[in-house]
């Protein structure tokens, strides 16, 4: 949290008391223009993205949906804390197709660690070929939000989403501590245990396994990503002692001896 705050600072601090934006198409603070990374165009993808941004993340500096937004033709974001059927003509189409087609199988992934989820690689899902019309209708579900708005936002959404949607999830280990973005060049924020990634990151990781050029597509997203940490490193500060604990220590150490 505290690495977290420290990143988020740096930037608000940083960019005060004028903040100008981009206006050639990132619209980011100029100083951290990512319109050189991001591409001319939006990518196309045979695969839907419906992503659930939580209302905080809008006000947050560091949130990636903005950003990959901009990189993914098919991809719609939804504000909100919870999915609900009204929301996304897409997810209502989803849901109505499956309630009528109960025996048919669910086309629709939705993204989160657990033990009931299934490992995303071991989802079969049809040939990856521009000409596969079954294709098209691979849906992928992604929550953004800090993991615990992420987990209300998956249980507020389960009544909706259980119906049409599967869960599965990347590669994780919630015993290993996260990484920080001192110790990888795609994490922005502290991340609560192993496998953990930013929204972004994630569906890059998604669109490898989904896409007939997923590694093309992976390689452009996390290159975007990869330089949106680079501007972050470059405006933190070494994190120094609080002077409170210096003098604790110090105290602590007279008692010793």
């Amino acid at each position: 949290m505290e690495l977290d705050n420290q990143a988020t600072a740096a930037v608000e601090d940083h960019h005060q008391p004028r903040r100008r934006l981009c206006e050639k198409g990132c619209e980011r603070p100029i100083n951290v223009c990512l319109c050189d990374t991001i591409p001319k165009k939006p990518i196309p993808t045979l695969t839907k993205i419906v992503i659930l941004h939580h209302p905080h993340e809008q006000r947050h500096k560091l949130a990636t949906v903005p950003v990959l937004k901009k990189c993914l033709d098919n991809c719609e974001v939804i504000v909100g804390r919870k999915l609900r059927y009204g929301d996304s003509e897409l997810l209502d189409s989803l849901h109505d197709f499956a309630v009528e087609n109960p025996d048919l199988p669910f086309r629709t992934i939705y993204l989160f660690p657990g033990k009931d989820a299934l490992p995303l690689a071991e989802f079969k899902l049809p040939n990856s070929s521009a000409g596969d019309s079954d294709m098209i209708n691979c849906v992928l579900v992604v929550f953004d939000g800090t993991w615990k708005h992420a987990k209300e936002m998956l249980h507020a959404s389960l009544s909706f989403l259980s119906k049409f949607a599967i869960q599965a999830c990347l590669d994780y280990d919630d015993r290993i501590e996260g990484g920080t973005i001192f110790e990888s060049d795609l994490t922005l924020r502290k991340e609560p245990f192993g496998g953990c990634m930013s929204t972004m990151e994630a569906v890059a990781r998604c669109l490898r396994l989904f896409e007939p050029n997923g590694l093309e597509i992976e390689s452009i997203l996390t290159e975007v990503l990869g330089a949106m940490v680079k501007f972050q490193v470059s405006f933190l500060k070494p994190v120094k002692p609080r002077p409170k604990v210096l003098k604790k220590t110090k105290e602590d150490d007279k008692k010793r001896n």
